[in-house]
C-alpha cells in the first residue's frame, strides 16, 4: 500500500499488519486479509494541533522536580498529549530524547529529539530495536529520556531507561485504572521474560509517579496521581 511505504513500513502476506508515520505525525494502521476476514481494514489517525495548557499543580511540581513519569490509561484517553505538554514544561536547556516504536510524540520544546524503531526489510534485514535506539539515545547526552507507548515486551526498555540515572524521563502504558497498573507491568515484564520480583524492583527504583487519564462524558482528564509500592517483593501502587 502507498500510503504504508510512505511510512517507510512494508505489509504483505508475511507482515499482514503494520503501524505507520507520515509527515506531520499522521498515523496509518493497515490489516490485510486474512487476518481481516471481511477485508483491508485501514485506520488512519491524525495529530492533535490543539496544545493543551497545564494548570495542575501536581503535575507542574512533578515536572519540575524531574521526577520519572508513567502516564497511563485506556486507548484515547490522551496518554501521548499529556506527555507531550509536560515535555514542553522543561527548561529550554534541557535535551530531551524520546524513544518510539512509532513517532508520535510532538513536544514544543527547542531541543526535542525523536528516534524512530525500523522493522526488517523483506529480506529481513535492517531491523533497528527499541533497545538499540536506548543504547544510541544514551549517547546523545540526553538531560530527560522518554521512551513512548508501551504495549508489550518493551517493558523492558522502558524500565532500562529510566533506571540510567537520567531524571525527568516519561513513559506512556495501557491500563483500566491506577489499581490495575502493577498487574499491567507485571504481565508485560512476563513478556519480557522478567520475573515479577524483577519487574517490581526495577518499577518502583525507576518510576516517581504514575498519572492516570480517563476519558468520560466530561472528556479527558487526570483521574489519580500515585506511587508505585514495594511489599516483600510484590509490585502495588497507592494514591498521593
Amino acid at each position: 500500500m502507498r500510503l504504508v511505504s510512505l511510512g517507510g513500513r512494508h505489509i504483505d502476506e508475511a507482515s499482514p499488519c503494520v503501524d505507520a508515520r507520515l509527515e506531520g505525525g499522521i498515523r496509518v494502521h493497515a490489516v490485510l486479509p486474512p487476518i481481516s476476514p471481511s477485508g483491508t481494514l485501514l485506520s488512519i489517525r491524525f495529530p492533535s494541533t490543539v496544545r493543551i495548557p497545564v494548570t495542575d499543580t501536581r503535575l507542574l511540581d512533578l515536572v519540575a522536580s524531574r521526577a520519572n513519569l508513567l502516564i497511563t490509561g485506556a486507548a484515547g484517553s490522551g496518554k501521548t498529549t499529556l506527555l507531550a505538554a509536560l515535555l514542553s514544561l522543561a527548561a529550554p536547556t534541557e535535551r530531551i530524547v524520546a524513544i518510539e516504536d512509532v513517532a508520535e510524540l510532538r513536544v514544543d520544546h527547542p531541543h526535542f529529539v525523536s528516534l524512530e524503531a525500523r522493522q526488517a526489510n523483506l529480506e529481513g534485514v535492517g531491523e533497528v530495536s527499541l533497545a538499540r535506539l536506548l543504547r544510541e539515545a544514551l549517547r546523545m547526552r540526553p538531560d530527560r529520556l522518554v521512551l513512548g507507548e508501551c504495549r508489550g515486551a518493551e517493558v523492558r526498555e522502558l524500565l532500562s531507561a529510566l533506571n540510567t540515572g537520567h531524571d525527568g524521563g516519561a513513559g506512556t502504558l495501557h491500563a483500566n485504572s491506577l489499581a490495575d497498573v502493577p498487574a499491567r507491568l507485571e504481565a508485560l515484564g512476563a513478556l519480557a521474560g522478567m520475573s515479577e520480583v524483577a519487574v517490581a524492583r526495577q518499577a518502583v527504583s525507576a518510576i516517581g509517579a504514575v498519572v492516570h487519564l480517563v476519558r468520560d462524558d466530561a472528556g479527558r482528564r487526570v483521574q489519580a496521581i500515585g506511587r508505585l509500592t514495594l511489599d516483600r517483593g510484590r509490585l502495588g501502587i497507592e494514591q498521593l
